[in-house]
């Protein structure tokens, strides 16, 4: 039940919850950047027919600016300007008639048909030029009598004393303009509006502005602006991009929570396989406890029997016989000693003592074993003693232990190096030898139960050596090169330092 929960739980936090986040802010910022691609498109129709008014303004101004000239050359014939202003508006559809007034606004020459009704003083953009004597441009559309919407256009025509004599008015036709504007961008809606905020031009619907969202830029030569509808957003595509963007995320997720899951399960594998190995040795120690007296009573009783034996039968061949069952019967005692060991914890001795003394204690008998294999033996001591806290009986088979293995994994005229040396706030005892090495691969499984590279070992040896060296608080490394020898260092603290103990800080 709990493990359900615990992946349960893992897979909100690895699966649920980042779709949930990232869906979010991914469809946060689709509708973000559809809504900017949209005001941008908007803009830019927007500036293209701010560009058509402009070039639309500015050449009507243009062809204003030559009548004027023409019109202040014959000041006192301006009925000769009807047939020009009649050439100029027929070259041109986008006019819808061109007239000249007098200083008043009255009509003088043009399509006087159409204004004999209209007084065209009366209008406001007449009277601006009449008072600033500039070109003025209405800001409002206004009809014709022949029912034609049209925006006029005055400028002033002045002499040489600057007195107003003349007034040009060009009328654009909005129907054409819009038509042409149709033409540009026939998907977008778009309307023009005055200084005061009223329609001139509306083009592609009806405008709403209360339902719609609008771009607005101001048109440069006249005080209009143009308001372009934003295209209403495709929900449909953006589901479609969230839904792809939420799948691949989805199928991401679950590759994440996949692989941890599998991460999981070999780390619990691992623990568990940890714990049953532990629970196997628990056993082991236990067995071998609660049978050590009964095994070690009757090799004891063998043992002296062999011995006897021996005394009775002292040819050659039988000697050789009781030195193997003697040999044999020791290592069952190392074996079981091994074995208890590697069981439940027992309450051990321990007490500070010289390193020193127990590394020359064993000094013989590790000489004796390299000379017997025909090995170099080389001990490199300080001369101040060197204190640890550890059971002297448990330090020496741990160091017997693993000489034994360095003096059997070297060939002939091998050396093994026991070097004694004091680091910091901890005594080092680097074990070395010239042998044949471990693999990287074996270097893993060195301090697992039961491993061994020989054909007679028990694989325990490392294991308890190991376990000795962490009860006393310290720790065991191996360093070894493949037909170059292998350092094992045992790492122990050291009791609180003496006033003589120099300390060997470049080690």
């Amino acid at each position: 039940m709990k493990k359900k929960m615990i992946l349960t739980l893992l897979y909100i936090m690895i699966v649920i919850l980042p779709i949930i986040c990232t869906t979010y802010f991914y469809a946060k910022d689709a509708i973000k950047n559809d809504e900017t691609a949209r005001i941008q498109h908007a803009k830019w129709v927007a500036e293209i027919h701010e560009k058509h008014w402009n070039t639309l303004i500015s050449e009507a101004v243009t062809i204003m600016d030559m009548l004027s000239v023409t019109a202040a050359s014959i000041q006192d014939m301006p009925q000769q300007m009807e047939a020009i202003l009649y050439k100029t508006n027929q070259a041109d559809p986008r006019y819808g008639g061109i007239y000249l007034l007098d200083s008043k606004g009255t009509a003088l020459a043009g399509n006087t048909l159409l204004l004999k009704e209209d007084n065209l003083s009366t209008q406001s953009y007449i009277q601006e030029v009449i008072h600033t004597k500039d070109t003025i441009i209405s800001d409002q559309s206004e009809k014709l009598t022949n029912g034609q919407e049209v925006v006029g256009i005055a400028k002033p025509v002045l002499d040489e004393n600057q007195e107003l004599m003349f007034i040009i008015v060009a009328f654009l036709k909005v129907g054409y303009i819009q038509n042409i504007t149709e033409m540009l961008t026939p998907e977008d809606q778009f309307f023009i509006t005055n200084s005061a905020g009223k329609t001139i031009l509306h083009v592609n619907g009806n405008k709403n502005k209360k339902e719609n969202k609008y771009f607005i830029l101001p048109i440069e030569r006249i005080p209009w602006e143009i308001h372009v509808k934003l295209q209403a957003a495709d929900y449909k595509q953006l589901h479609w991009k969230i839904i792809n963007f939420s799948l691949i995320i989805l199928i991401l997720c679950h590759i994440v929570y996949l692989l941890t899951y599998y991460f999981l399960q070999r780390r619990h594998a691992a623990q568990q396989k940890k714990a049953n190995d532990l629970h196997k040795l628990e056993l082991v120690g236990t067995f071998a406890a609660s049978m050590a007296h009964e095994i070690r009573n009757p090799l004891t009783g063998i043992k002296g029997l062999v011995q006897l034996l021996g005394e009775k039968y002292t040819s050659e061949k039988d000697q050789s016989y009781f030195t193997v069952i003697d040999q044999e019967i020791n290592r069952i005692n190392q074996i079981v000693s091994e074995f208890l060991i590697l069981g439940k914890p027992s309450v051990i001795k321990t007490d500070f003592f010289n390193i020193n003394e127990i590394v020359s204690e064993l000094r013989p008998l590790i000489q004796f074993e390299a000379m017997r294999n025909h090995h170099e033996c080389l001990f490199i001591e300080p001369e101040d003693p060197i204190f640890v806290h550890c059971s002297k009986d448990q330090m020496k088979q741990v160091m017997l232990n693993i000489c034994k293995n360095a003096i059997e994994s070297m060939k002939s005229d091998g050396k093994l190096t026991i070097n004694l040396k004091l680091f910091s706030n901890e005594c080092h005892l680097l074990i070395s030898d010239t042998g044949i090495g471990i693999s990287p691969r074996d270097m893993k499984k060195l301090f697992k139960p039961f491993y061994t590279s020989k054909e007679t070992g028990t694989g325990l040896g490392l294991v308890v050596c190991k376990r000795i060296i962490d009860s006393f608080g310290g720790t065991i490394t191996i360093d070894s090169k493949i037909n170059r020898g292998t350092t094992v260092t045992i790492s122990l603290p050291v009791k609180e330092e003496y006033p003589h103990m120099e300390r060997d800080e470049n080690a």
